[in-house]
């Protein structure tokens, strides 16, 4: 079995950062989004990958490579004809996966244990589509299953009324007559070819639709305060083995909980961290409390400044004697004091989709 991985899109809802960076290399735990979703997908026996890029795309080949890192082969195909739907991604990607059963993988979403078993079902009930679902809060963001019994008879994509309070998550697995689905079905009211709506055409035409709901956490990271949650979900879920100290510690620093540093940084005196936490290499932490639920990249520099449940990426400097909480700082930002400079006041470059609270 082959999977195909998303891994395009503008992920508008996460400007300002995804202006230089692409959503799915946004770093959970200090992990690109991505190579999460491709260890998940290595786990479950998976070894052929086709992922799916923006045209032009280069960045996402050279930080994930050719999947050698996980034993597998990694193919890159690019989006024809630009964002046109999840459907459209599957038509797209056809020559590339031939005529045998795929997994389809959002590459923006995170979930907590295997999806071995969620595959090997599909395989043993011989099905056409198999769908994981999860409860969630806000179901009109996703597209929503009608179940009648213990059948999906329809799928309904961000209804106004929610049928149900279940989510079909972004992982599912088909036999090939999904092909015949996403070629049927025609857009949207928005312009889009709605995987949701080929679901619905399996259904109408016979086809051998099952699902199951995921038991665990899953995490659809489609908003800033998803990516944090995401990011505080991964952390917790890091095995002892995960969280290594290769800096150097001061004596005199605290080092508190599960908390992984890597070469090169350097935790000086004064210093409360607190985990789970992950720091990358090359780091300068001084005079700092860096509190549970954090990632900081590599090369940054925290100093005189608190702060907690937040993401910090590379090279940024974060030294403000305040304290920040749910934060998303971008790569080689710049947080300092306001009274550094005169005239006093808070000096801000404040680009697109920012948010500032002073």
């Amino acid at each position: 079995m082959k999977a195909l991985v998303t891994a395009g899109g503008r992920a508008t809802r996460m400007r300002p950062i995804t202006h230089t960076t692409n959503k799915h290399l946004i770093p959970l735990a200090n992990k690109p989004m991505l190579a999460h979703a491709v260890g998940k997908i290595v786990d479950a026996g998976i070894r052929d990958i086709v992922v799916n890029v923006n045209p032009g795309e280069t960045d996402i080949q050279k930080v994930i490579g050719d999947g050698s890192a996980w034993d597998a082969r990694i193919t890159y195909v690019e989006q024809v004809g630009g964002p046109r739907g999840l459907a459209h991604i599957v038509r797209n990607a056809r020559p590339y996966l031939g005529e045998e059963p795929f997994l389809f993988f959002l590459g923006d979403n995170i979930i907590l244990g295997s999806i071995r078993e969620f595959v090997h079902a599909f395989e043993e009930q011989h099905l056409d589509c198999m769908l994981a679902l999860a409860r969630v809060k806000d179901p009109q963001r996703f597209g929503v299953p009608v179940i009648e019994g213990d059948r999906i008879v329809r799928v309904v994509e961000k209804p106004e009324t929610p049928p149900s309070d279940f989510a079909v998550t972004g992982i599912y697995v088909y036999s090939p007559r999904i092909f015949d689905a996403v070629t049927a079905i025609t857009p949207s009211a928005r312009g889009e070819y709605e995987i949701s709506d080929a679901h619905t055409w399996l259904i109408d035409n016979g086809a051998k639709v099952g699902w199951r709901e995921i038991t665990g956490w899953w995490k659809d990271t489609g908003k800033p305060e998803d990516l944090l949650e995401g990011n505080a979900l991964i952390l917790n879920e890091l095995l002892p083995e995960d969280m290594i100290i290769e800096g150097a510690v001061h004596p005199e620093a605290r080092i508190q909980g599960r908390v992984a540093i890597g070469k090169g940084t350097t935790i000086g005196p004064g210093c409360l961290i607190r985990g789970p936490v992950t720091i990358g290499a090359g780091s300068t932490v001084t005079d700092a409390f860096i509190g549970p639920h954090t990632s900081i990249g590599d090369g940054a520099t925290i100093a005189q400044t608190e702060i907690e449940h937040s993401i910090v990426l590379d090279r940024a400097t974060v030294r403000c004697g305040c304290r920040i909480v749910d934060a998303i700082i971008g790569k080689d930002a710049s947080v300092t004091p306001a009274d550094e400079t005169l005239p006093k006041g808070h000096r801000l470059i404040i680009g697109d989709n920012s948010v500032v609270e002073l």
